[in-house]
């Protein structure tokens, strides 16, 4: 850091030549904003008036076997100090800042300060018991070590304020940092817990938009069509054909649904009358079996079975004879038995073959 000294050059001795004995020095350097020209003139330091017009026949300047740039304006300086921790692996660094500025730019080219920070970060070494202050915390503590140096450092130099010859110095403010490691790691960590927030927030959001793309769609493809019509992502016309589709396929597709049902209903229908024709013939094959048959009775049974409805071609037809009617007894047939009593088997036929003769 060159700071408050920032150049210094030898200078030649000027001569005088035959044609003109006025001299003049050609070999001083530019001088930068800020700064003043020390020479020196035998043992002692001259500082260059400031705020004058540089004169290259000064005598100051011609006889000068040197010259300094010293800058004289106020500087912010930080100095660094290692602390220990109670880990011999980790350690902090301290970091003290001071405002500097030049007072006497004579004394600066006459010590020769190059770089202020060496005398700052004597000073700074001088406090024997600031390492105290942070030996027993470990690393992850930084933040009470800091508060602790800085208290520390704020009394040191209010007691033993920092001097450097022909400057003033004050003590600023003081960081405490933790090793490089142990920042590189939190730094990881940070890294990760921000890269870890970021993707359950876009998850919070995805879920967010579907669960509104869900009540959307949900409230049917018209609601659909018009939200993409307002964002201007779907075409007026575009919709209009595909609801337009979309009522043809329905009035198809129920068409289809009526002409199902009737034909199931014919199906139905025929398996119903199926049924009554099975029974019949059951009931006639029942009766096959038996020696007395009623048909009167087997007709009202039928009835019953088919639900009150004949089935096709069962029952009389309108205004045909009835198939068995009164006639003459036959033997055997009578209404009366041989004792005189009305036989209660009259009226009925026996067998089929009586119905022959």
């Amino acid at each position: 850091m060159n700071y408050p000294v920032i150049a210094e050059h030898i200078l030649a001795a000027v001569q005088g030549t035959w044609w003109s004995r006025r001299r003049r020095r050609d070999d001083v350097p530019q001088l930068p904003p800020g700064a003043v020209h020390v020479f020196r003139v035998g043992g002692n330091y001259r500082t260059f008036p400031e705020g004058m017009v540089f004169d290259p026949t000064h005598p100051d300047v011609l006889d000068a076997s040197s010259v300094s740039l010293v800058d004289t304006r106020a500087r912010l300086v930080e100095v660094e100090r290692t602390l220990p921790s109670v880990s011999e692996a980790d350690n902090f660094t301290v970091r003290a800042a001071f405002t500097c500025q030049v007072t006497d730019p004579t004394v600066i080219a006459r010590q020769g300060i190059i770089d202020v920070t060496v005398p700052l970060r004597a000073y700074l070494m001088g406090d024997g018991d600031l390492p105290r202050v942070s030996a027993g915390h470990r690393v992850e503590e930084v933040n009470a070590v800091r508060t602790q140096v800085s208290h520390r450092l704020t009394a040191y130099s209010a007691i033993v304020p920092p001097r450097v010859a022909g400057m003033s110095v004050e003590f600023v403010s003081a960081e405490v940092h933790a090793s490089d490691d142990l920042r590189d790691w939190e730094q990881k960590l940070r890294d990760e817990r921000r890269s870890w927030e970021l993707q359950r927030g876009q998850r919070d959001f995805e879920t967010q938009d579907a669960l509104r793309i869900a009540e959307l769609l949900s409230q049917g493809s018209d609601h659909v069509d018009a939200f993409g019509i307002a964002r201007n992502e779907i075409d007026v016309t575009e919709a209009a054909a595909r609801i337009h589709r979309a009522t043809v396929e329905e009035s198809g597709r129920r068409h289809e649904e009526r002409t199902s049902d009737r034909a199931h209903a014919q199906a139905r229908e025929t398996a119903e009358a199926q049924m009554r024709r099975d029974t019949v013939l059951t009931l006639l094959r029942q009766m096959g079996g038996s020696e007395y048959v009623d048909y009167h009775q087997v007709l009202e049974q039928v009835l019953r079975e088919t639900g009150g409805q004949a089935a096709p071609g069962v029952g009389p037809a309108a205004g045909a004879p009835r198939m068995v009617g009164a006639g003459p007894e036959r033997p055997g047939h009578g209404t009366t038995g041989r004792d005189g009593t009305r036989d209660p088997r009259a009226g009925f036929v026996k067998d089929e073959d009586d119905l022959v003769d």
